[in-house]
Parts: C-alpha cells; structure tokens; sequence
C-alpha cells in the first residue's frame, strides 16, 4: 500500500483550501493501490489556514503560521497519525506534496516567508523515513524520475 498526499488525489486541503490534483497520482488511488492522507488535517489543523513553514532553533524543529503563531503540536501529532495509518495498512511507499512543511521531501521551505527553499524534510517526511517507509517527492514521481 502507498500513502498519498490527499491534496494530490483533489482533497481541498492544502493550507489555500484548494489542492494540487494531479493525474498520475490520483490513478494509484484509482488503482487501489493507494490511501490518502493529511497530516495537518489530521492534526487538527483547519482548512483553509495560513501558510507554515518549518525554523531550526537549538537544533529542535518548530513549525511556524505566517502569523508567528506555533502549530509544532499539530504538525507533530498529524505526523503521529499518518505513520499510525501507514503501519496499519502495511503502508511501504509515500508519495508525498513537495516542499511543504509535513510532506516536503529533500526539499522545504527556510521559515523566512520569502519563498527561499533548502535542503530538507517536512516533519511527517522525515517520521516516516526515519520508520523505514520509503518517501518519494510528488514532484519526482509526476516527472518520471521515480516509478512505481
């Protein structure tokens, strides 16, 4: 089984309230072959919320809104969550919404605002990879750099 971004699948659950529907992805859910998943949402953050992004404080992780407002316990506990979800449905692969703040893979956001990306993994990204499942970046799998 393969864990999916909802939002790549057509959920309304990116931080906009709208989602980044993508074709190829959402066949694997067709297939069967997927579940979908929100990690802020299953947090317990609300649809449609400011954007986050992650800041690296002595060398803890904290997730931050545009307003300054800290949903690391959100974040945190959506990771929780997904990684529940993932061992109860065998789950070995993830497909995952690029550069965002739970499912950014390799690559996220610097906590500045400013649209400034590093290297880095979004906080569900990095429970599950560091859970032994493998983590691919939507971005990857749309292009074809990575099958499944």
């Amino acid at each position: 089984m393969i864990l999916i971004s909802a939002c790549l699948a057509g959920v309304n659950c990116k931080y906009s309230g709208d989602n980044n529907y993508n074709e190829k992805v959402a066949n694997l859910l067709k297939r069967g072959d997927a579940i979908l998943i929100c990690p802020e949402q299953m947090g317990g953050l609300p649809t449609p919320r400011l954007g986050a992004e992650i800041v690296e404080k002595d060398g803890k992780r904290y997730v931050y809104m545009k307003d300054g407002t800290d949903v690391t316990e959100q974040f945190e506990r959506g990771a929780k969550e997904t990684l529940e979800i993932a061992k109860k449905v065998n789950a070995t692969k993830a497909i995952l919404k690029s550069r965002s703040p739970s499912c950014g893979v390799g690559i996220i956001y610097d906590g500045t605002f400013t649209k400034t990306k590093i290297d880095g993994n979004g906080i569900t990204a990095k429970l599950l990879r560091d859970n032994g499942i493998e983590v691919i970046s939507s971005d990857d799998f749309i292009e074809g750099k990575i099958d499944i």
